[in-house]
């Protein structure tokens, strides 16, 4: 099978890398810009694999491949289409995880052949989501690629009642913190722990002039307890 791969993160890599090793797998090429789509045409695969390509594939290209156009969406569709949907997970408490659909001409609207949810907790920040969301899109696609391949697969429609999109401005504007904002601490705390993704800089306040950034850290009482019996015991040796 003539493969053309779209994409460029993390676990996009890791999926390239292992379609590269697989026995009747042909990679033909790894796209990562918009400007290269063109290309398609005249490679002529059959399927296309998206995994991390933040691009708008036009219809043209996606009619291309007999097989169809799969991407991996990092967030369980429908829940959270769009921009960082491990941002969405915790400031609107929906499911973490991962996805593998077919693409059509909308965003992240196209039939679901599995999807994958990962656990979460309260001490979780947006990276921690992240960070297993990765992991679950690898091992998802991995599961299904064996019935991708032999044209066994099946999908089904997307449940539009279930349905949310976020923009790359909604995540900007979340990003700017309000001194004057008046909100439940539960809801400023999930906020905060949504933009706490080392080593970037998301969330952040201007107070008397002066732009800060703030991260949060939260543990569980267990967690503190612990602490605190290690902090006492080095207190007593003195």
């Amino acid at each position: 099978m003539d493969v053309v791969f779209l994409g460029t993160n993390n676990y996009g890599r890791d999926i390239y890398d292992w379609l590269c090793d697989r026995d009747g797998v042909n990679v033909r090429a790894m796209l990562t810009e918009s400007n290269q789509l063109d290309l398609i045409s005249t490679i002529g695969p059959d399927l296309i694999v998206a995994a991390g390509f933040t691009h708008v594939v036009p219809p043209e290209v996606l009619s291309i491949p007999e097989k169809g156009c799969l991407n991996v969406h990092p967030g369980v569709l429908p829940a959270t289409r769009g921009f960082n949907p491990n941002v969405w997970s915790i400031v609107d408490d929906l499911p973490a995880g991962a996805t593998v659909h077919y693409m059509d001409e909308g965003i992240d609207t196209g039939d679901v052949i599995a999807t994958r949810a990962v656990e979460t907790s309260f001490a979780d920040t947006g990276k921690d989501v992240y960070q297993r969301v990765e992991r679950a899109c690898v091992e998802l696609f991995c599961e299904v690629w064996p019935e991708v391949e032999a044209g066994t697969v099946e999908s089904r429609e997307q449940d539009e009642a279930g349905e949310n999109y976020y923009r790359k401005q909604e995540f900007i504007e979340l990003c700017e913190l309000d001194p004057d904002e008046q909100v439940r601490a539960v809801d400023f705390l999930n906020r905060l722990r949504a933009l706490t993704f080392p080593p970037f800089d998301n969330a952040r306040i201007e107070i008397n002039g002066e732009q800060y950034y703030v991260d949060i850290d939260i543990r569980t009482a267990a967690d503190g307890e612990d602490e605190a019996e290690d902090t006492y015991g080095t207190l007593s040796s003195y």
